[in-house]
């Protein structure tokens, strides 16, 4: 399959849909039902498992999805995206929820590197990243435990200076075959 046709398909679906008022079973606020925001991983077995697995439907929660489900950069997108959930979005606690076959577990740079190598990235535009003060194998650099994974991500979004106080920052690692929860860190208990 071509990427158009990737395209071509999903354009073709949503004209569909939207002439046929599909979107009126999602129709909800902007605000959570469950008043919760939850940071999960981009994982495509989490599309469908992670809501079902957690009783959640359209509505109920914000979920920011990145790989790992990692807090990296404490004034970075993921952290900005929880703060406004909370400030702004009326939710009242925060889940990390990572999962057990992570591809960030134990992944390595050097790999990735090289894929960007065979695609186009050159030599240059990485030392010109190592000159600029990124370090770029410390960037795509994987984690080698999710649990302790997970306890870092908790530990940043809990101890931000603009995180308030009162707000229950919960740890929690899915199995994503079968849904599985595992509570690594339980937020009321901090």
């Amino acid at each position: 399959m071509s990427n158009t046709s990737i395209l071509n398909d999903i354009l073709d679906h949503n004209k569909k849909f939207v002439e046929n008022h599909e979107y009126e079973k999602y129709e909800t606020t902007k605000f959570p039902n469950k008043k919760m925001v939850i940071l999960t991983c981009m994982d495509t077995r989490l599309l469908e498992l992670l809501p079902k697995a957690l009783n959640l439907g359209n509505g109920d929660a914000k979920i920011i999805k990145d790989a790992g489900a990692l807090v990296s950069h404490p004034f970075g997108s993921v952290m900005r995206s929880i703060l406004v959930a909370l400030y702004q979005l009326k939710a009242q606690e925060v889940l990390v929820v990572a999962h057990y076959d992570c591809g960030m577990s134990g992944m390595k740079a050097e790999p990735v590197i090289d894929s960007m190598k065979e695609r186009g990235i050159t030599d240059e535009t990485l030392n010109t990243l190592t000159y600029s003060g990124i370090d770029i194998k410390q960037w795509l650099q994987g984690f080698e435990s999710v649990t302790d994974s997970v306890k870092h991500s908790v530990d940043m979004i809990k101890n931000h200076p603009l995180m308030p106080a009162d707000v229950p920052v919960h740890g929690l690692v899915i199995d994503p075959k079968t849904g599985k929860l595992d509570l690594i860190v339980d937020g009321y208990q901090d």
